[in-house]
């Protein structure tokens, strides 16, 4: 059996970091997991072809080689699953689809035209899924319980065209222990965290190890600390074998802002090399939270959780959501003033909007206020249901809070302030005697190409940019190198808050955006 496993393209957003990646040299941002998790799932025999279409197009000659297509969705990628499914359609091809989208959107792609869907997880459903295959019965196959993750097998990395991507990724647990509103983990995943074993997921390492990958893994868990106890073992875990392999990763993760109160935590994190973790930070009004159900952010200070996971050695990617019920006038300028207090440089600021079958979602198709938004509606800068205040009062706040965050000036001094807190690096203070990684001279290279073109950048949009560089280089240099990371991440802000700013505003006049 031959296998063609298509992701589809994702558009321009937070997540995509377009120019981020051009400027280091990458073709996309991370792998479809889902994608490579499913692959390792089928039969060994099969021959099966990764096509991911941030990556690269599809060639006539992927068609025609492929029994069967495979595809698998976020809800971002309704359009381009979509379009994919009606493309092998007409060509004859046998469709199976898969991921969250049509797991939430079931009826979309059967009209569609896809012969099988697999809603929820997959590890369970594959025994009865390739026997209706054999047999050619189509169908709908549900998982009904969400399945251990002990038997989940390490995922396909070796499909990867490695040179392409920025990161690559794994997953050591699945689901979030809160019940936010307008989150649809738990509506996918559960209430319950499931978890890999440490074992398992330091497999799934040396897989990627072997392969001779060297650099970022993203950790895409819904919640990393959702049982702390499974995050200590793992962690426990990892540092002894990241430090007798030389330390080849460093790791990024999704967290709960409680992080913030586990010193211990963050230490262990930060032992195992992890950097950056993004938080779900949302809203700085507690009646707002309370609403959302998001109670976990009420428990401490938001400033005080956010200055201390900083402090600590992780640098914060801040979420924040504009949009929701009990939201008062001038959201965009507390939320300003919340992340110019806690430092936090990378800002991801979003317009509420419901996903399909979470809490919000059915509260407001109850409540009459949701809207039929037909595909080409969907952007970032659309609500799919009425507000509880004036849109063009959230959508002018959204705007102007976009300008304000990624005004370059305010960006960098935020990224020097965020440096210049965070206590210097465990080499630098003698904390761990960690195996210096040689790197290729081309590596180097490449590394150097990037830095020089960041500070070319940079100084172009801050004529004073090396005065903060030479600030973080004399009060704490060892941070120096995550200084510039930062910046990196800049790249990617400024353009994307100029369009998403210019797009709210032109529906604000109602001009087409």
């Amino acid at each position: 059996m031959n296998v063609l496993l298509i992701n589809p393209a994702c558009p321009a957003s937070f997540w995509s970091m377009r120019e981020t990646i051009r400027i280091m040299g990458f073709k996309t941002l991370m792998p479809p997991l889902g994608l490579l998790t499913i692959a390792a799932l089928l039969p060994r025999e099969w021959e099966l072809r990764l096509v991911d279409l941030n990556v690269r197009r599809l060639r006539d000659d992927d068609w025609t080689r492929a029994d069967v297509v495979m595809i698998s969705a976020m809800l971002v990628q309704r359009d381009g699953m979509l379009a994919l499914i009606r493309e092998a359609k007409r060509r004859g091809k046998t469709v199976v689809v898969g991921g969250p989208y049509p797991t939430s959107v079931p009826s979309e792609v059967l009209d569609a035209g896809c012969d099988f869907l697999v809603k929820g997880e997959a590890e369970e459903l594959m025994p009865q899924l390739l026997a209706a295959l054999r047999d050619d019965r189509g169908g709908v196959f549900e998982c009904t319980r969400k399945p251990a993750l002990s038997e989940s097998p390490v995922p396909r990395f070796d499909l990867l065209e490695l040179g392409a991507y920025n990161s690559l990724s794994i997953q050591a647990s699945r689901g979030c222990p809160f019940e936010c509103e307008f989150c649809d983990v738990i509506s996918l995943y559960g209430r319950a965290p499931r978890y890999k074993q440490p074992q398992q997921v330091l497999a799934e390492l040396e897989a990627i190890l072997s392969l001779g990958w060297r650099g970022e893994i993203f950790v895409a868990d819904d919640n990393f600390i959702g049982n702390k106890s499974h995050t200590r073992a793992l962690l426990n875990e990892l540092i002894p074998w990241s430090r007798d392999h030389g330390e080849p990763f460093g790791y990024i993760t999704q967290t709960s802002i409680n992080l913030g109160q586990e010193p211990e935590l963050m230490d262990l994190m930060t032992a195992a090399n992890f950097g950056f973790v993004f938080v779900g930070v949302e809203s700085p009004d507690a009646a707002v939270l309370t609403q959302a159900h998001k109670h976990q952010n009420l428990i401490q200070p938001l400033v005080a959780s956010l200055r201390n996971i900083n402090r600590n050695g992780l640098t914060v990617i801040g979420s924040f959501i504009i949009g929701f019920d009990h939201e008062s006038p001038g959201a965009g300028g507390r939320i300003q003033a919340l992340v110019e207090a806690a430092d936090v440089p990378v800002v991801m600021l979003n317009l509420l909007r419901a996903p399909p079958n979470t809490a919000l979602w059915n509260r407001l198709r109850q409540e009459g206020r949701l809207r039929d938004m037909v595909s080409d509606e969907m952007s970032e800068t659309r609500m799919n249901f009425v507000p509880g205040r004036p849109e063009a009062e959230i959508l002018s706040e959204y705007a102007t809070a976009w300008e304000s965050l990624c005004d370059p000036r305010r960006f960098y001094e935020r990224a020097r302030r965020c440096v210049l807190a965070m206590r210097p690096t465990r080499r630098a203070l003698g904390a761990a005697d960690r195996p210096s990684v040689s790197k290729p001279r081309a590596r180097w290279k490449q590394e150097l190409a990037v830095l020089l073109r960041l500070i070319w950048s940079a100084q172009r949009r801050l004529p004073g940019f090396w005065r903060l560089v030479l600030d973080v280089y004399r009060r704490n240099p060892s941070r120096l190198v995550r200084f510039f990371v930062l910046c990196g991440y800049g790249e990617n802000l400024f353009p994307l808050s100029k369009q998403l700013s210019q797009q709210a505003r032109a529906q604000l006049t109602g001009r087409n955006p």
